[in-house]
């Protein structure tokens, strides 16, 4: 959060942010909300009634032609051809040499693809995707359009009494969306684009809304009781409990997948095909042959280890890296992830943590830390 302050972007809510008493940060570029009343309270709230996240930051982007999935393909190793109108997936944005240039989000609007990126990397990502991808593609960079994540376990009750429509009679409402699909939606009139996702680990909704529309939807769902603007304090102690890695802390062009412990995101399928970019080096790590795995820890007493601690042997040599630390006003207890060597990753191994030249105890701990509350569809 160094950025310089007189050339920092704003978000369309910016104001709105202010004139709710938000504490301003430089956050991927831009101004952002790091807090309101607090981050403990905004976490628990979250946790038990529904957030709202102002992530316009992020990247919108929509690909299209003919052929798009396939040639996304290329430089993702999802299954993305087969990915079902309305259906979302995670992915992986590969470097030629199979390094994670960034995660994100496809969903198959049925005419195109829509792809949520990082705000910190979404500039490199357009220039790379534009780089990769055939010229009968059309790459288009939404920069008119906010994001809005409704999170939490009253996040659908909350949506519900908004009376959205949807853009065609005969198509679901949000509230009978599942977890990992979308859909168009109108709202006044207002064009939405609202996917049941987010990174909190709890039941929610991305929300893409047109930029101008951005205050009178927020301001809606504000002034529902269940609903409080949420921070990014928050959003980031809520995804370090659900055991989401964040791009640019737990993974980096430098990490291949089965290291950043993302060996879901490799399908069947691609694994199989093995036309990826940086196939070979990846896939020479699957399924449990890379030299290091992040993990999660359960932290001995009170203080937290932060991101740039070091994991450390017997005689005090450097083995790994913290990537991630925090208190977890959840569990009550400081939580962390970080790289350790794969033979030390199983779970409840003891590992030691150097922070500031003090020592201190950690054990591997499963992750997710708090249990995912999706609303998946039920399995047949």
């Amino acid at each position: 959060m160094s950025d310089n302050s007189e050339n920092l972007k704003q978000l369309p809510l910016g104001d709105w942010h202010r004139g709710l008493g938000a504490r301003m940060v430089p956050f991927a570029g831009y101004e952002m909300p790091v807090q309101y009343e607090g981050v403990m309270a905004e976490h628990i709230w979250t946790r038990t009634e529904a957030g709202l996240f102002d992530v316009s930051h992020m990247g919108q982007l929509q690909l299209i032609g003919e052929g798009a999935a396939d040639a996304l393909e290329r430089i993702t190793p999802g299954n993305l051809s087969a990915l079902a109108a309305g259906k979302i997936r995670y992915t992986l944005l590969l470097a030629q040499d199979g390094g994670i240039l960034d995660d994100l989000m496809v969903t198959n609007i049925g005419r195109h693809l829509y792809l949520v990126v990082n705000g910190a990397t979404k500039h490199d990502d357009i220039a790379y995707l534009r780089e990769q991808l055939p010229d009968s593609l059309t790459l288009e960079h939404l920069e008119d359009a906010a994001l809005l994540a409704l999170q939490g376990p009253k996040a659908a009750e909350a949506l519900a009494r908004l009376d959205i429509d949807p853009f065609e009679p005969d198509w679901p409402l949000p509230n009978d969306l599942h977890f990992m699909e979308a859909g168009p939606f109108l709202w006044r009139g207002i064009p939405l684009g609202i996917s049941r996702s987010g990174y909190t680990g709890e039941d929610g909704f991305e929300i893409s809304v047109p930029a101008e529309h951005a205050v009178t939807l927020a301001a809606a769902l504000t002034e529902l009781d269940e609903v409080r603007p949420i921070g990014l304090g928050a959003r980031d102690s809520l995804r370090l409990e659900a055991g989401l890695p964040l791009y640019g802390h737990d993974m980096n062009a430098d990490i291949l997948p089965v290291e950043a412990n993302l060996n879901f995101a490799l399908s069947k399928v691609r694994r199989e095909e093995g036309n990826f970019a940086g196939a070979e080096r990846v896939l020479a790590q699957y399924p449990n042959k890379a030299a290091k795995k992040r993990v999660g820890l359960f932290v001995d007493g009170r203080q937290p280890v932060r991101e740039g601690a070091t994991v450390v042997d017997a005689a005090g040599a450097i083995i790994g890296n913290v990537t991630s630390g925090g208190f977890s006003p959840t569990l009550q207890r400081p939580i962390a992830m970080a790289y350790v060597p794969m033979d030390l990753s199983e779970t409840e191994t003891p590992i030691t943590v150097e922070q500031r030249g003090r020592k201190i105890a950690c054990t591997v701990a499963d992750m997710p830390f708090v249990p995912h509350n999706y609303h998946r569809k039920p399995k047949p």
